[in-house]
């Protein structure tokens, strides 16, 4: 295990009644980065994302945390560890408030979320800090709102001001801009990129302008097994990468690139 790297995987292989979802995969995270996990559909990124945070166990290989063997733990205690992820599809309580929302995180993490006879009062301590993750992720404004009134890109913040209620040193972001329009997906990308300071990133994307603006290093999959890795502008630049998504209308113009192919993570799923 090297040090500078918060989590690596060595030769991390998923095998579903024979077919190779996961084949040999040896990632390294380095500490303190944003990393992104790319690929088209059917590469294995989500099945790569499920074995690391344990709703998979592995046919064979191992994961490393912190230089800790952590390929068997379940997901509740790797989470314990700072290992925490946010979904694709937003998981926050939408008949409760933004502010009650962050509290029950906060209870989670005192280890008392499901102390509902808990006094009024007790609860309310814990309001100074979740005001203060409202404000890190610009909802403090909405704290008394309805969650199932807000934008879907609110909704994300709100995900992510929940997953930092738990403290992590380690966040998988599972396609946090899917299904966003443009203005929400800058006001995310802004976020994670406010947020990953002091702490690693991990996540699946689809939209390429997002990973050329976010990514310090990007692993691109293809049918289970790394394509390629490097930063944006290498990435971006290998033939093999290109030949990936070969004839696939692009929606938008690439950085970089004027027309052609739509790139890896924008056909991603």
């Amino acid at each position: 295990m090297n040090a500078d790297y918060v989590l690596q995987t060595l030769d991390l292989r998923k095998e579903f009644k024979g077919f190779t979802a996961v084949d040999d995969v040896n990632l390294n995270v380095e500490r303190g980065t944003i990393h992104a996990l790319i690929g088209p559909n059917g590469a294995g990124k989500t099945t790569v994302f499920n074995l690391l945070t344990k709703f998979l166990t592995p046919t064979t290989g191992q994961i490393l945390y912190n230089g800790n063997d952590i390929t068997r733990m379940k997901p509740a205690a790797i989470a314990r560890m700072g290992v925490i992820r946010s979904f694709q599809i937003s998981a926050v309580f939408p008949h409760l408030t933004v502010l009650e929302n962050v509290r029950v995180a906060l209870q989670r993490k005192e280890g008392n979320s499901f102390h509902f006879w808990k006094s009024q009062s007790v609860l309310n301590k814990l309001n100074s800090r979740a005001e203060e993750l409202l404000d890190s992720v610009g909802l403090l404004e909405f704290a008394n709102a309805t969650t199932v009134d807000l934008s879907y890109g609110r909704k994300r913040a709100l995900e992510i001001a929940t997953t930092l209620a738990l403290e992590p040193e380690l966040m998988l972001l599972d396609e946090p801009t899917q299904g966003m329009g443009h203005e929400d997906v800058g006001l995310v990308a802004d976020l994670i990129k406010k947020v990953s300071v002091g702490r690693t990133i991990l996540m699946v994307e689809h939209n390429l302008h997002v990973v050329s603006k976010l990514a310090d290093r990007i692993t691109v999959l293809q049918r289970g097994a790394i394509l390629t890795e490097g930063d944006y502008d290498t990435v971006s630049a290998d033939p093999r990468v290109r030949e990936a998504y070969m004839g696939v209308e692009a929606d938008e113009e690439v950085p970089g690139q004027t027309t052609g192919a739509k790139s890896a993570e924008e056909v991603s799923a």
